[in-house]
C-alpha cells in the first residue's frame, strides 16, 4: 500500500499502557475495548480513555489467555485478542467488508466527530454511509474507502496518532487459502476464517512458541502432516505453510467426523485434549470468532 497512512506514535507501538490514573483518550484504546467487549468482558462506554474497567478487563483477558496479566496491550495480547486485535489503526486503506481493530477505531473517530455510525470493528454498510458523510464534510472524495487522506483527516490534531509508514498487504493469501482448500475438499470460507482468526493474513507472523505463518503452524504439526499424512516434506513458503494448514484441518474434520466444531476446538487446543477434557472455556470462545468471521465472509 502507497503513502503514508496515520499510525500510533512509536512510544505506543510497543505496547499500550492502560493505567487506570491516566484519563487521556487514546482513539487506539477504543480498539481495545471493543475487542474485549465482544469477548463479554468489558461493558463500559467506547471512549477510548483506558479507565479502570479496561485495565481490569484487559486483565481478565490476559488471564483467560494465560498471559502475563500486566494490563497492557502489547503484541501478544493483541494476538490473543484475534482478529479485533489488529492492525493497529493507519497500517491499511479500509473498505466495506474489512474486520477489525483499526475499522473500530475508525468507527470511533467518526463517532466522535458527530456521525452516526456503530463501532463494533465491522465495516458494513452503514459504516460507509458514515464514511462518506464525513469525507463530503471534509471535502474530500466521498468514496466510502478510508485511504491515507481520509486517515489523515481522521488522526488531525489528536496527540496519541501521528502520519507514519503503513506496511505493505500481503498479496495472494486469500487465494492460496482457497486454492489450496479447493485442493484438499475442505470447505473455503472455513479455512479463510480460520486464516483470518491466526494470523489476520499475514505471512511473516511468527508466534512465541514457534507457530508460523497464516495459518500458525507449528514446527511439529508441520512434520506431522510432512511424515504422516502427506509423506513429502512441504517448504516453509506462505503457500507451503498454508499447504500444511489446510491439510492438517482435514485430518481433525475426519477424525471428528466432519463436525466443525469439535475440529476447530482440537486445532486450538489440541485433538486428544479434547476428546479427554472436552472443549475448555477459552477455547469454546476461539471457536465462536472462528464461526463469526465465517458468517462475516472474510
Amino acid at each position: 500500500m502507497a503513502g503514508r497512512l496515520v499510525a500510533i506514535c512509536a512510544a505506543s507501538l510497543a505496547a499500550l499502557t492502560l493505567a487506570a490514573a491516566a484519563r487521556a483518550s487514546n482513539p487506539q484504546i477504543a480498539g481495545l475495548q471493543v475487542a474485549l467487549r465482544a469477548y463479554g468482558l468489558y461493558s463500559g462506554q467506547i471512549d477510548a480513555i483506558a479507565g479502570p474497567q479496561t485495565v481490569r478487563a484487559t486483565r481478565a483477558f490476559q488471564r483467560r489467555m494465560g498471559l502475563t496479566p500486566d494490563g497492557r496491550a502489547g503484541p501478544a495480547t493483541r494476538r490473543a485478542l484475534g482478529p479485533l486485535g489488529r492492525p493497529l489503526f493507519g497500517r491499511r486503506t479500509l473498505h466495506a467488508g474489512m474486520f477489525g481493530w483499526d475499522v473500530s477505531v475508525m468507527q470511533f473517530l467518526l463517532a466522535r466527530r458527530g456521525v452516526l455510525v456503530p463501532v463494533d470493528g465491522y465495516f458494513d454498510g452503514a459504516s460507509r454511509r458514515a464514511l462518506r458523510h464525513y469525507q463530503r464534510a471534509r471535502r474530500l472524495a466521498a468514496d466510502g474507502i478510508a485511504g491515507p487522506h481520509t486517515l489523515t483527516a481522521l488522526a488531525r490534531g489528536r496527540p496519541a496518532l501521528s502520519i507514519g509508514k503503513a506496511r505493505p498487504a500481503p498479496t495472494g493469501v486469500r487465494g492460496l487459502l482457497e486454492q489450496w482448500a479447493g485442493a484438499y475438499r475442505v470447505s473455503p470460507s472455513l479455512v479463510r476464517a480460520l486464516g483470518w482468526m491466526e494470523s489476520g493474513y499475514q505471512p511473516g507472523l511468527v508466534s512465541p512458541a514457534g507457530a508460523r505463518g497464516v495459518m500458525q503452524v507449528l514446527p511439529s504439526t508441520k512434520e506431522y502432516v510432512e511424515t504422516v499424512l502427506l509423506h513429502r516434506k512441504v517448504p516453509w513458503t506462505v503457500s507451503g505453510g498454508i499447504r500444511v494448514g489446510v491439510v492438517y484441518l482435514r485430518e481433525l474434520l475426519r477424525e471428528f467426523r466432519g463436525t466443525e466444531t469439535l475440529a476447530l476446538a482440537a486445532w486450538y487446543q489440541g485433538p486428544a485434549s479434547v476428546r479427554q477434557n472436552g472443549i475448555r472455556p477459552g477455547t469454546r470462545v476461539f471457536v465462536r470468532n472462528v464461526l463469526a468471521l465465517r458468517r462475516r465472509g472474510v
